[in-house]
């Protein structure tokens, strides 16, 4: 019988992974790892969630014992680098307040078309009616984008370069084909096997099921039942009630199966969760910022909480920087660039991802050729995962920067530098969707093939239409609080 190999949670795997996370944030994991490797303990899967072949009950046991030992070490950056929201706020000088609205600072940048360059009061929620294209516009946004992405997801850099060009599609400016492929490129580089079916040019029809759709319709669903004010909490019991697990990962799926096991939030980020700095939580961030334009601090604080089920420190930043961000764009009045200013000022200015999204904007700035950027990008952050938020969040801010917001270069850009394509697709897809403000100011290649519709598995969602979504975003964004 062939073993059942479900990926992203068996210690053996994980424990390859917390090897590398420990490194990463400063703690000494070096004795660990040789006691791990001295009996015959694997290296963590590359690009797969499981290895090959299951453990044997020694080492499946040794992985847990030491997953629990490199959680007790200390790490050097942990002052750099918190997790508690006061703790991230007394960290950032120019973090909004509930009075403020900032838009300024930080990223060398044109000031935002309106001239909103200082801190100001924050605006009163504009009306549903005013919302829904806007908001329309970015849910489309974030559907192309994910789609675009969505065949060559864990796919190296060159081989989306030689996919591209061998079929006259690049630089990316629409969907992948294998129309004109040559099979032994197929062959090298196959596609992703459970995307090729729904995502090339010659098979879209509709928006099939995805994780970076299902996240913001469960933050439709919480928001609805609970408002803005909800708890970590109330996230997990949602989850538990509307999520089905096989649809989690990395670190979504360590948190759930932590809940199963009766461990709370936050402590469900923590515990033998080597993902928690992945990007998984800014997956999940949308809806915090469509749902409070011009309010940047309430998006940051909703984040937060939704990000802390599941993610530490990083992770979380990645999280709010990206609702914040989206807030900012939701107004209707700033350009990209203030979008990421805005978004940085939720984010420790010494932590790792706010120096990469630093250098990655500065990159983009100077560069006029983007594969340039994207080569200094790789280079840079080799040492992380494919999916870990830092370079990713990195790869994003330096897409938006050199497409100067445009909705097409946008996606493109991101997609084509790789990593976590159909995720940064999405995001970027999202924002640059806020700023388009009208689902007709988006090109029809990208919005005809949705056929306004969306596939998943979360709640009565299933087939629901994009301007559907539009109206009940609209009405969360603009319902009182208390």
């Amino acid at each position: 019988m062939t073993p059942l190999r479900l990926t992203w949670v068996q210690p053996e795997d994980l424990l390859g992974h917390e090897l590398h996370q420990a490194e990463e944030d400063g703690r000494e994991p070096s004795a660990i790892a040789a006691r791990w490797h001295r009996a015959g303990g694997p290296h963590s899967p590359q690009r797969a969630g499981a290895s090959p072949q299951p453990a044997s009950p020694y080492l499946r046991a040794l992985a847990q014992d030491l997953l629990d030992e490199l959680a007790d070490l200390p790490s050097k950056l942990e002052g750099k680098e918190p997790t508690a929201l006061h703790k991230i706020k007394a960290l950032c000088p120019n973090w909004p307040t509930k009075a403020e609205h900032p838009v300024s600072g930080g990223v060398g940048a044109a000031p935002p078309p309106s001239g909103r360059g200082g801190f100001g009061e924050e605006e009163p929620s504009p009306a549903p009616a005013t919302l829904h294209p806007r908001l329309e516009a970015a849910w489309l946004g974030r559907a192309a984008g994910c789609l675009l992405g969505k065949p060559v997801e864990k796919l190296p850099l060159d081989g989306i370069r030689q996919l591209a060009r061998a079929t006259g599609n690049w630089p990316l400016t629409t969907w992948f084909t294998e129309r004109g492929l040559p099979p032994h490129l197929k062959a090298t580089h196959p596609w992703n096997r459970r995307s090729a079916t729904t995502s090339l040019a010659e098979n879209i029809d509709g928006m099939p099921e995805d994780d970076d759709l299902n996240y913001p319709l469960l933050n439709l669903l919480l928001l609805q039942r609970h408002g803005k004010h909800f708890t970590t909490t109330d996230v997990a019991r949602l989850w538990l009630d509307e999520l089905p697990a096989g649809r989690t990962f990395t670190a979504e799926r360590v948190a759930y199966r932590n809940l199963l096991d009766g461990i709370e939030p936050p402590h469900t980020a923590r515990h033998r969760n080597p993902f928690r700095e992945w990007i998984g939580a800014l997956i999940r961030a949308d809806a915090h910022g469509w749902t409070n334009p011009g309010a940047p601090a309430t998006a940051a604080e909703q984040a937060h909480r939704d990000a802390t089920l599941t993610h530490t420190a990083n992770g979380v930043y990645a999280a709010m920087f990206t609702a914040t961000a989206i807030s900012e764009a939701a107004t209707g009045t700033s350009d990209i660039h203030a979008c990421l200013r805005t978004g940085l000022t939720v984010v420790p200015p010494d932590s790792r991802l706010a120096r990469a999204v630093h250098q990655a904007i500065q990159l983009a700035q100077e560069h006029r050729d983007f594969d340039t950027v994207v080569d200094e990008l790789h280079a840079t952050h080799a040492a992380y995962h494919w999916v870990h938020a830092i370079p990713n969040t990195a790869l994003l801010a330096a897409a938006l920067t050199h497409a100067d917001g445009d909705f097409t270069a946008s996606i493109c850009r991101v997609v084509s530098g790789g990593w976590d394509t159909d995720s940064n697709g999405a995001t970027a897809g999202s924002i640059t969707g806020l700023l388009a403000g009208d689902p007709e100011a988006i090109p029809s290649r990208w919005t005809t093939p949705l056929k306004n519709r969306l596939a998943t598995s979360i709640g009565d969602f299933n087939g629901t239409g994009f301007d559907t979504l539009a109206d009940l975003t609209a009405q969360l964004a603009t319902r009182p609080t208390a």
